[in-house]
């Protein structure tokens, strides 16, 4: 009876063996295919930020202040034949998105292509988002160029948002967006520059920075989009 006890106690002891081995296996297994996730999501995130793009200028914005150049200043400049230097911020090459917007064509209603790769699209906003993604090797960002910095004394809010013109006026941001304007005019149209470049100074003054104020002046762009020829 004692011989069988000790085989009992024996084989009791190797099925409890044998059970551990393969609970531990089990345990360690997931455990291990779990750190391999870990590692791959981790390994895919760094990625992602490696390749994600960040540019603190908005594309929108920057858009807008061109139309503003394009529309209610350059007339009035090309017509006195004046070559703004490359040092001013409204220059072209001042505008980090320029190349890109000059490579967007709108071919029909629901149809916008790529000038690059000539890949379509349904909406702008949508090759805005290929550009970011694609071309955005094109962009120069070795330089601060955002033309978008602008938009306080560009008005550029008159051209993208009308619900934006009935906002209460802040006096400070008044001044600020004045400062901005006057330091535009003084670095792009140079009075000593001589009397063409004084006309246009005098111009900037009056068709945007006149009307950054509280208390109730004239309103922006006075002047118009185009240049009025007189006859004689």
């Amino acid at each position: 009876m004692e011989k069988w006890s000790k085989w009992v106690v024996l084989l009791v002891f190797c099925l409890s063996v044998c059970i551990q081995i393969p609970y531990v296996s089990s345990s360690t297994a997931p455990l291990q295919g779990n750190q391999g996730n870990k590692e791959s999501s981790a390994a895919r995130t760094f990625k992602l930020e490696e390749d994600a793009h960040v540019v603190r200028c908005s594309r929108e914005r920057s858009r807008a202040a061109w139309k503003v150049i394009e529309e209610y200043l350059m007339p009035f400049v090309e017509q006195e034949r004046y070559k703004i230097s490359s040092g001013c911020r409204l220059h072209p090459d001042n505008d980090l998105y320029r190349d890109q917007e000059q490579h967007k064509h709108h071919v029909d209603i629901n149809e916008w292509r790529c000038g690059y790769c000539r890949k379509n699209f349904y909406e702008e906003k949508y090759l805005d988002k290929h550009f970011d993604n694609r071309h955005f090797d094109l962009l120069n960002t070795s330089h601060s160029r955002c033309l978008a910095d602008l938009c306080g004394a560009l008005h550029c809010d008159l051209v993208m948002d009308s619900s934006l013109r009935k906002t209460k006026c802040n006096p400070a941001a008044a001044a600020r967006n004045k400062h901005l304007c006057e330091s535009l005019a003084d670095s792009c149209f140079p009075v000593s520059k001589g009397p063409v470049s004084g006309r246009l100074h005098e111009f900037f003054l009056r068709q945007f920075c006149d009307a950054h104020t509280c208390s109730g002046g004239p309103k922006p762009f006075p002047k118009g989009q185009k240049v009025e020829f007189s006859v004689t």
